[in-house]
């Protein structure tokens, strides 16, 4: 804000018009102030003068004269002359003009009964009169002014500091800094300023929203390349190995005549990349999909999952437990929770050890249900476990492609607990991998 700013013609504006009041109020009643000094002098000669006048009552001129002269001895700074009723001036105290008695200038008539009347002179009454007005009206006009101007400065930081405030901070909201908001002023200005905090709040929250969204967009454009190029890669392999023992079928190379067992591969290969593909529109699909929640009874829904992969686990020798109480009922997508279900038990079946143990249980937190699968007694790096939900992401990749896994199934757990909104996680534990997953409860 340079000199000229708004508080220059704030406080300019307002000192100019409390002086053209001021100016317009004292020419208005100068006139009405004059006839009151005027008159109060008048009401002042008559008190000085009223024992002379009660004096005069009823005398002769010889008599009148004599009381005028007594009285003139003891109030001599007074000046008066006395007149007959024909008009005569019987009396003159000194130093007053004959002419100017005559005349009558500055003078004030008491009649004394129907013999005399008393003129009071007052040489300097208009004098005194215009000289104490302007005297007393410029000592006003000055002390109205100095109080005024003072007024309009005070009046003009009041207007102008929070507004030189409002535009600071605007100036650093430009710069999106952060700007505290100052005290709350209970007028517009205060709800100026609240409403401007209040929509760089909103905007830098809306700024905020979008860089997140940025981020995330980015961050799934990164996920589906990767996605994309680790697909392209996972389904390259079988297919040009299906390919060689189709040619080499076709040319009936060397063993390659044996016609039903290399079909019998081709199939098997075939299959594993329907598998795959399926997944794959699977984990697509899942961006589309709203969920329903409704009411579930935990132990129920993990009861419908296991019979799935029970005769996988038996075949390992594995021990299922099951340790959920039947009154827990949370809130959940049905469909989406079975397929989380059954991919983290799938998962759990083939990394646990022959002859091991898997346990599934809940417990309440908070106002939620834990629901936890602990494969016991297996051990996987640290840097491994956030690797586990990649696509494809196998630790022994030989061996999984044989047991036809497709390295997708915790990629689908992630991608479909992201979509119900649940929070999940899985660590390494003293007792073995653990997989829990958090559900609102009813």
């Amino acid at each position: 804000m340079n000199s000229r700013g708004i508080f220059f013609k704030v406080f300019s504006y307002t000192a100019i018009f409390l002086l053209a009041i001021i100016s317009v109020t004292v020419i208005l009643f100068s006139r009405q102030f004059l006839s009151f000094y005027n008159a109060t002098q008048t009401q002042q000669l008559y008190t000085s003068y009223q024992a002379l006048h009660e004096r005069l009552v009823g005398r002769s001129n010889e008599e009148a004269i004599q009381v005028a002269r007594e009285f003139f001895v003891y109030n001599q700074s007074f000046s008066f002359y006395i007149r007959d009723v024909e008009g005569r001036v019987v009396f003159i105290t000194p130093g007053i003009d004959a002419g100017v008695a005559r005349a009558g200038e500055h003078r004030i008539r008491m009649t004394v009964g129907s013999d005399h009347t008393l003129f009071a002179i007052n040489h300097g009454l208009s004098q005194i009169n215009y000289s104490g007005l302007i005297q007393r009206s410029l000592l006003a006009l000055g002390a109205m002014l100095g109080v005024g101007i003072a007024g309009a400065f005070i009046f003009a930081q009041q207007m102008t500091n929070p507004i030189k405030r409002l535009a600071e901070d605007t100036k650093k909201m430009t710069n999106l800094q952060d700007v505290p908001l100052q005290k709350m002023r209970k007028d517009e200005i205060g709800n100026l300023a609240h409403d401007v905090h209040s929509m760089y709040g909103k905007l830098k929250e809306t700024i905020s929203k979008l860089e997140d969204e940025i981020l995330r967009v980015r961050e799934m454009e990164e996920a589906q390349r990767y996605f994309f190029s680790a697909a392209s890669h996972e389904l390259k392999t079988p297919i040009a190995a299906a390919s060689i023992l189709l040619e080499g079928m076709a040319e009936n190379i060397g063993d390659y005549k044996d016609h039903p067992k290399y079909l019998r591969e081709c199939i098997k290969l075939m299959d594993a990349q329907s598998k795959i593909i399926s997944e794959m529109f699977e984990i697509v699909s899942l961006e589309k999909i709203i969920p329903g929640p409704k009411a579930i009874n935990i132990y129920q829904t993990v009861m419908l999952v296991l019979p799935n992969h029970q005769t996988l686990a038996e075949a390992r020798k594995q021990r299922i437990n099951v340790d959920i109480p039947a009154e827990q009922i949370c809130i959940a997508d049905e469909e989406m929770l079975k397929k989380v279900l059954s991919n983290v038990v799938l998962n759990a079946i083939q990394n646990t050890p022959s002859g091991g143990e898997i346990q599934i249980y809940s417990e309440a937190v908070a106002d939620q249900y834990r629901i936890s699968v602990l494969n016991k007694g297996v051990t996987i790096e640290k840097g491994l476990l956030s690797k586990l939900f990649d696509p494809f992401y196998r630790m022994d990749k030989a061996r999984n492609r044989k047991n036809g896994r497709t390295g997708l199934g915790l990629t689908i757990v992630q991608k479909t607990l992201g979509v119900m909104g649940v929070d999940f996680a899985l660590e390494q534990t003293a007792d073995g991998v653990l997989f829990w997953m958090d559900l609102p409860s009813t």
